[in-house]
């Protein structure tokens, strides 16, 4: 019989003696450390690019931050750049600050995962994980005198070696009597753990609550929805458990399994830092009638329309920013290709798409050659894509709040607004009404025979009657005759008047940097978009031009004057010139995160300033993504260019001037420590 084998003899990619660093000190942030442990696993061959893996680390700690308490922080990430899965491990002296809420962090793991990790390696990372929330191994950490005795700890817990098998005794015993559980152990919780990420926080709250559970007399079932795979909880005990707990960053997966359930719900570090408490609020849910329960609704947004203790506000923002989220690629795939059609096939090529389609092809070419026939192809592919955005947003809003059985209805309605006219506004009303009909619907108390005809069958079918009868009978016309007003009322603006849109607009694109203020006004701009109406291709314009400016102001003005910014905030503006020229507002929120109060009033500034000189100037744009790439869709890009520099220009001098005068010295920016928001 062969030896059993260690973690490390099985996979010898997951930590080793280089990847350690004892009593080190790695710089006065986190972002230093991230780095330097970065540094480290690509010296060592496991990574391919350094600075890339610490952006996907950084990226993840944007999310939420990686500090836990007791002096530890795990910062992990999944990146193409890793080529086996590792652990980079970091001893502090002096301690850094990671965001927990006990101070300092001095044991830094660093988790890298290839972007497509299997599924064994994925569960070693979060056996690892686990192993961090339990006091024994910390301590050994903590007095580890060798690298080789830190590999051996957390070989340790990634393949624990078998207990001996005892010597046999022969002796007669008679079987202990199966305990006798009292009435609080025989109480249970079901609970839901996931992360964006799914490799550290899902499985560390797990088992939180878990031991949460067996301080308090009651037993925890938890489902980790995370990398490493999970098993479904059993309907059994969901369905006699006392209450249930979501310990999530993203959307739980199956929620309608919870239907009714009194539900305690947090984002996942909650679970880490305050399981007791968690376990206890589950316990009095159960015994509350009063107590917020999950409705039968989806993942994503409708697990927050079903949260208890959200207010109708976000409940609502959140269904819509779902709907706008799965639009937006139709959006982007449908207007970069008409763009490209016009590119080949000229401005004209919109008259004559559709006939060219239909009446030739590669063997019988129409006048102009391959080029127009290419040109007519990308512009009616481009214009078939577009055509389903406003059946997406409805779809999706439908499907945000009523799961699967909303998507048909929410389709439906979409469609219908199109018919009718009523675009933009009809698909936003109509996937509403569908949503909530179809989850009405849903609650509907059947027959146990009916109940597996109900979300393939009976709810699409009853939604989409009531949804498309409102549509056609009764809000079709009003909400037509709204898009039209509004239409012509955009059409209409000149002077002043556009201008003041295109600094509301401004303003709206750098506030929250690809928050919701943010979507809001990109969804407006994109779903008026069309090549016909020029006061879309305005709006589009000013839109994408005020949301470049963030990134670029802050690349800028760390170009300019780097003594005002950390080591790691001045990678992050090289970065950010690309980011900002590709139209990715998001390339300045690292420095937004630091220091909101300087940078967001000064972006804003920019962009307002863009925003109107855009309008001014009557810049068009048809493309609704893509930064400086799409050129060839606008009617005048040094205009263009000249409004984006101004914009920029503008933001740059202020934040840098705040950054001089209105707060600390340069030289005390440059060691005071960056963590980044979640």
């Amino acid at each position: 019989m062969s030896s059993p084998t260690t973690a490390h003899d099985a996979k010898p990619g997951i930590i080793a003696e280089d990847l350690i660093l004892l009593d080190a000190d790695l710089g006065s942030t986190k972002d230093d450390v991230i780095a330097r442990l970065a540094r480290v696993l690509t010296d060592a061959g496991r990574a391919s690019d350094a600075d890339a893996l610490r952006d996907a680390a950084m990226a993840r700690e944007a999310q939420s931050a990686t500090g836990l308490p007791g002096g530890i922080a795990i910062p992990h990430c999944r990146s193409a750049a890793v080529t086996t899965a590792s652990l980079g491990f970091a001893r502090l002296n002096p301690k850094v600050e990671f965001g927990a809420p006990d101070g300092d962090a001095d044991l830094v793991f660093l988790i890298a995962a290839p972007e497509g990790a299997g599924a064994e390696h994925m569960k070693l990372l979060s056996s690892l994980a686990r192993a961090l929330v339990k006091p024994a191994f910390v301590t050994s950490l903590r007095e580890a005198a060798t690298p080789a005795d830190v590999v051996a700890l957390v070989e340790g817990v990634l393949a624990p070696k078998p207990p001996k098998a005892a010597t046999p005794v022969t002796t007669t015993t008679t079987a202990p009597p199966a305990p006798t559980a009292t009435a609080d152990a025989a109480k249970h919780i079901v609970a839901i753990t996931a992360c964006p990420t799914g490799i550290a926080h899902t499985y560390m709250a797990a088992d939180s609550l878990k031991d949460a559970g067996d301080r308090a007399g009651v037993t925890v079932h938890v489902e980790t929805q995370g990398s490493s795979g999970s098993t479904a909880l059993d309907p059994a005990l969901i369905a006699s458990a006392e209450a249930v707990i979501f310990a999530t960053d993203v959307g739980v997966k199956g929620r309608e399994r919870f239907a009714g359930k009194p539900v305690i719900e947090s984002g996942v570090k909650r679970a880490i830092n305050e399981p007791d408490k968690m376990v206890a609020e589950a316990l009095r849910a159960g015994g509350d009638p009063n107590a917020a329960r999950v409705s039968g609704t989806a993942p994503g947004a409708s697990a927050a329309a079903a949260a208890g203790g959200l207010g109708w506000g976000t409940r609502l923002r959140q269904i819509l920013l779902t709907g706008v989220s799965y639009m937006i690629p139709f959006v982007a795939a449908g207007g970069l290709l008409i763009a490209l059609g016009f590119l080949l096939g000229g401005y004209e090529i919109k008259g004559v798409a559709e006939d060219i389609m239909t009446n030739n092809s590669l063997t019988n070419l129409p006048d102009g050659g391959l080029r127009i026939f290419i040109g007519a192809v990308l512009f009616q592919l481009g214009g078939l894509a577009f055509g389903f955005l406003v059946p997406a947003l409805s779809g999706y809003i439908a499907f945000a709040i009523a799961d699967r059985p909303g998507l048909a209805p929410g389709f439906t309605a979409g469609a219908v607004a199109l018919f009718v006219g009523a675009g933009f506004i009809g698909g936003l009303v109509g996937g509403l009404i569908a949503g909530f009909v179809a989850l009405w619907i849903s609650r509907i108390a059947v027959p146990p025979w009916l109940r597996g005809l109900m979300p393939v069958v009976i709810i699409p079918l009853g939604a989409t009657l009531v949804v498309g009868g409102l549509m056609f009978l009764v809000l079709g016309r009003p909400l037509a005759a709204i898009t039209t007003g509004l239409t012509n009322f955009l059409n209409g603006l000149s002077g002043s008047s556009v201008i003041i849109l295109g600094i509301i607009l401004g303003l709206m694109m750098c506030f929250d940097l690809g928050g919701p203020v943010n979507k809001a006004a990109y969804a407006f701009a994109t779903a008026g978009l069309s090549v016909d109406n020029e006061a879309s291709l305005r709006i589009m314009a000013a839109v994408m031009a005020a949301g470049m400016v963030p990134p670029l102001a802050m690349a800028l003005s760390s170009t300019l004057r780097p003594k005002l910014y950390s080591e790691a905030e001045r990678e992050n503006g090289k970065a950010a010139w690309l980011l900002g020229a590709a139209f990715i507002s998001e390339g300045a929120i690292p420095f937004a995160a630091t220091d909101p109060l300087r940078v967001i009033p000064s972006m804003m500034a920019g962009g307002a300033v863009t925003g109107a000189l855009i309008m001014s100037f009557g810049t068009t744009l048809s493309a609704p993504h893509g930064g400086l790439l799409v050129f060839f869709a606008m009617n005048n890009f040094f205009l263009f260019l000249l409004a984006l520099a101004i914009g920029t220009v503008v933001s740059a001098a202020l934040i840098t001037a705040a950054k001089q005068f209105a707060g600390k010295k340069p030289a005390e920016i440059v060691d005071e420590p960056v963590a980044v928001a979640a």
